[in-house]
């Protein structure tokens, strides 16, 4: 899937925009000039050598604590993704295994939690553990684990009732065994796609916290707390949000792109997009050979 994910255009360009941003994680810190809570008096200052992205209202060096920053947003957004796969994903594929009580059981959760607004659900859950992203963060996975909870149930029941299915479990076979050889690969493009677009959600979920200063604790910097912090002063430095703005919206931009690029190789529309790629390799074969005769 990886191979027929590159070999489309949009496929290769959010895994470089995605790349970037997950080096960006890894060695921000170590790349910030200046230490990101260091103060000065030289406050709200603009562009310039020393401070390519300007100071804020403290005299913060704002690249520096953008760079730091970025570990902070990337760690939340998979944080979501990965809590809402593990509680969403394996409770669909079993309901369809388990008997009618344990899928009557696991539908009622899945709406009581669909119908729990995530951010007061969240701001309650923090204010009783404490305010930090790991809590934050777990608790909004938990709410958006009904994605990957009707995804991997529909797709489980797209194969359930198939013949192949069917003969293994006439023949004795354990539901664990099912799943890991029949139903995890047809489970696996839409899970795939789903884990994506969440992880685009989870960047958009942590920068709204963090623009609310929920899930971090002061003056620890995140692209949401930049955004926040930025906003009261944009008649001394207008440009300010631009560059945290972007970044946040280039990262969900790629997710989603990357979402559509599995969707477009996975399933029937990747046997035909890999079949239009053999057949277009197969006509250019035996041309290049007769181009190079007739010069």
């Amino acid at each position: 899937m990886a191979r027929r994910v590159l070999a489309l255009t949009s496929g290769r360009i959010a895994v470089v925009i995605l790349v970037v941003v997950a080096l960006l994680a890894l060695l921000g810190p170590l790349l910030a000039p200046q230490d990101p809570l260091a103060t000065g008096d030289n406050t709200l200052a603009g562009i310039s050598g020393a401070h390519w992205l300007g100071t804020d209202y403290l005299g913060r060096d704002v690249l520096s604590r953008l760079l730091d920053g970025s570990r902070v947003s990337v760690l939340g957004s998979l944080e979501v993704a990965l809590t809402a796969l593990a509680v969403g994903a394996v409770p669909g594929i079993l309901s369809v295994h388990l008997g009618r009580t344990f899928e009557w059981i696991t539908l009622r959760l899945v709406d009581t939690l669909v119908a729990l607004p995530f951010l007061l659900f969240a701001v309650a859950v923090i204010a009783l553990l404490g305010n930090g992203i790991t809590q934050a963060m777990l608790v909004t996975g938990v709410l958006v684990s009904p994605l990957f909870y009707r995804v991997a149930r529909a797709a489980t029941l797209a194969v359930a009732r198939s013949p192949y299915v069917e003969a293994a479990v006439v023949s004795g076979a354990s539901v664990g065994w099912v799943v890991r050889r029949h139903l995890w690969v047809k489970v696996l493009p839409p899970l795939a796609v789903a884990l994506a677009q969440t992880i685009g959600t989870g960047f958009v979920i942590v920068s709204s916290l963090t623009f609310l200063g929920i899930g971090v604790q002061p003056p620890a910097p995140t692209w949401g707390g930049l955004l926040a912090s930025d906003l009261g002063y944009l008649s001394h430095r207008p440009w300010s949000p631009v560059v945290p703005g972007l970044l946040i919206m280039a990262t969900v931009w790629a997710c989603n792109l990357l979402a559509d690029a599995i969707r477009d190789v996975s399933g029937e529309a990747g046997r035909a997009l890999l079949n239009n790629h053999k057949a277009r390799a197969g006509r250019l074969g035996p041309a290049g050979p007769a181009l190079a005769g007739g010069a």
